[in-house]
């Protein structure tokens, strides 16, 4: 027997966590139908798909909870085994983070002037997680064991976690610079990019952040189950990411807003004042002559020397 059984915990654990972020994720499905009814057809349409997605995850971790618990309880040496669905689940989380992947990578297109040079890298490397993962959950269906698909696909899973982080901290490094850019050029614009940059660092901080974790644990703890508990939240935390990232225009815009307020606010304040300064400072006639005379010195000496020879 390869896997430890004491590492039941961290996969009941797992799937709680899992369960709790599903949660978080039906919610924020609702709010993006009631926020944004007006949005393209395509958009709403890959919202119901990651929701699909999702349900079928959490109902593919609770399947594999039953088969450890229930269905198998007291069996000792069936942990080792692989059931079927926790195989699908490995690659409806890689569906899942190359759907985020892909909607950040829009992001990145626009922001960078339609810049195919930034984007496709990102793609390629989305694309080669999602095939590394899917070509992992074929095998677990076909070896059934941990301890023989460690032994042969060690790297291939590896793979797969390596590119999904790769992918999360460069389009982390993207957006940051892009929006930096952005930054520079449009002062009125700066609570509402500096917003974007703090989401930006915390939604990819996190998610690159469990899938460390997950490849460490994957890699070097070689008889537990602690990165397949890891793994069941890996794709919640990718599925939350893509709502929250749509459904933060809304606050996105107040933010916008009330910096645009803020700035006409400042310059009427700022034109005002220099009105009342202006009308307060406003010399009188023979106060105006002397400053004539003081600012432009050769022509008061041209016109004193003019006068002079009129007198002559």
């Amino acid at each position: 027997m390869w896997v430890d059984p004491g590492t039941y915990g961290a996969l009941l654990l797992g799937a709680l966590f899992a369960s709790g972020l599903a949660g978080v994720f039906g919610v924020q499905c609702l709010l993006y139908f009631k926020c944004y009814p007006m949005d393209r057809k395509p958009l709403k349409a890959l919202v119901i798909f990651a929701w699909t997605l999702e349900i079928l995850h959490s109902a593919l971790v609770w399947a594999a909870m039953w088969n450890y618990f229930i269905q198998h309880f007291g069996e000792v040496k069936y942990i080792d085994h692989i059931p079927m669905c926790v195989a699908l689940s490995v690659i409806l989380t890689a569906t899942l983070t190359f759907l985020a992947h892909c909607l950040f990578a829009h992001r990145i297109y626009y922001l960078s002037n339609r810049s195919l040079w930034l984007t496709l890298p990102i793609i390629a490397l989305a694309f080669g997680r999602l095939a590394a993962a899917t070509v992992s959950g074929a095998e677990m269906i076909h070896l059934r064991s941990f301890a023989r698909f460690r032994k042969h696909f060690l790297w291939l899973f590896t793979l797969g976690l390596s590119l999904s982080s790769a992918v999360d901290i460069l389009i982390t490094l993207s957006l940051f610079f892009l929006l930096k850019k952005s930054k520079q050029k449009s002062i009125k614009l700066s609570p509402l990019i500096d917003a974007l940059l703090l989401y930006t660092f915390e939604i990819g901080s996190l998610t690159s952040a469990a899938t460390v974790i997950s490849m460490l644990c994957w890699s070097i703890i070689d008889n537990s189950l602690v990165f397949l508990g890891l793994h069941f939240v890996i794709g919640k935390l990718y599925a939350n990411s893509l709502l929250a990232t749509l459904n933060a225009r809304r606050r996105l815009r107040r933010t916008q807003r009330s910096s645009a307020f803020d700035f006409v606010h400042l310059n009427v304040n700022q034109t005002v004042s220099a009105i009342q300064f202006r009308n307060a400072e406003l010399p009188l006639e023979s106060d105006t002559q002397l400053a004539g005379l003081s600012n432009d010195p050769e022509a008061s000496i041209k016109e004193t020397e003019e006068t002079d020879e009129t007198v002559e």
